[in-house]
């Protein structure tokens, strides 16, 4: 196989998403909710910029795509995105929570089963066909979530549920074909902007801890650049070229890394029932994403 920048591009993108518990753990001594209100807020900053200053033409085919298109492909396009939204939002904010309170190596687990579990619901709700391979690999992941699930009920529940919520927005977002996905983004990033500020108490987010807290917006700023907008467009960049399964094997780097981030720079620990649950996913990942008899990608 021919590697191309774009292939580069995958790789730098979900190697900067490997890193993203450091940031993160930057912060912890702050409520999730906080650091959620600063990381949408500045994103979609520097989305709508960066939308309104090179992508005008893009935005505007988009819009008469979606004002021209038929009443029930609006509907399904509005409520898909609307969906979306929440669901980004829940699963941002799950994970900042489970990396500062509960543990790197669960957010890491969370995203290593996410792609599978993502196929269970493409499965279930889109009735995609799953090949045996693919079911074994199924049976392998639930077999490490049991050993898992043995040892720390709490842990597996978050990870799971940190997992679920990005796997059903990817699902929610299969909808979209042929609309640009980071122009669907910016939408979905305004939705939850408008819903995010009445509810910054409840949250435990101050709207205005920026204007005094240096510290807060300068990591903060980082979330939003490095570890957001900029892996995003790489990522997208990939997927113009490169098969969404190419991209898909990229994606396993990501908590690879993040799992050698909890042992060797967080200090975690694990015991025997835990390597051996994170040694089967690792065998189920490796199951289901290469053909039985050959090594070419799914």
């Amino acid at each position: 196989m021919k590697l191309s920048r774009h292939h580069l591009a995958a790789f730098t993108a979900f190697f900067i998403w490997g890193f993203f518990p450091i940031p993160l753990r930057w912060l912890a001594g702050y409520p999730s909710g906080q650091i959620l209100f600063f990381r949408v807020l500045i994103s979609l900053l520097l989305l709508l910029l960066i939308q309104g200053l090179t992508r005008r033409p893009v935005v505007q085919r988009t819009w008469q795509q979606w004002q021209t298109a038929p009443a029930p492909e609006k509907r399904q396009v509005l409520g898909s995105t609307v969906v979306g939204g929440v669901l980004l939002t829940s699963n941002w904010l799950l994970f900042i929570y489970v990396i500062n309170q509960v543990s790197v190596q669960a957010g890491s687990f969370a995203y290593l089963i996410c792609p599978i579990l993502t196929s269970l619901l493409g499965f279930v709700v889109l009735r995609e066909k799953l090949r045996l391979q693919q079911w074994l690999a199924i049976g392998l992941s639930a077999l490490s979530c049991v050993l898992l699930g043995s040892g720390e009920l709490r842990t597996l529940g978050m990870s799971l549920v940190v997992a679920l919520t990005y796997a059903a927005y990817l699902i929610s977002q299969r909808r979209l074909q042929g609309y640009d996905r980071l122009v669907l983004l910016t939408v979905q990033l305004t939705l939850t902007a408008l819903l995010i500020l009445p509810l910054a108490p409840l949250l435990g987010a101050e709207p205005l801890a920026g204007l005094h807290d240096a510290r807060l917006l300068r990591v903060a700023l980082l979330l939003s650049t490095l570890f957001t907008i900029i892996p995003l467009f790489l990522n997208l960049y990939a997927l113009n070229k490169l098969p969404s399964g190419t991209v898909g094997i990229f994606m396993y780097l990501n908590p690879v890394l993040s799992f050698l981030l909890a042992f060797l720079y967080f200090g975690e620990q694990a015991s025997a029932l835990k390597l051996g649950a994170y040694g089967l996913i690792m065998g189920s990942v490796v199951l289901y994403n290469f053909r039985l008899g050959g090594s070419r990608p799914t």
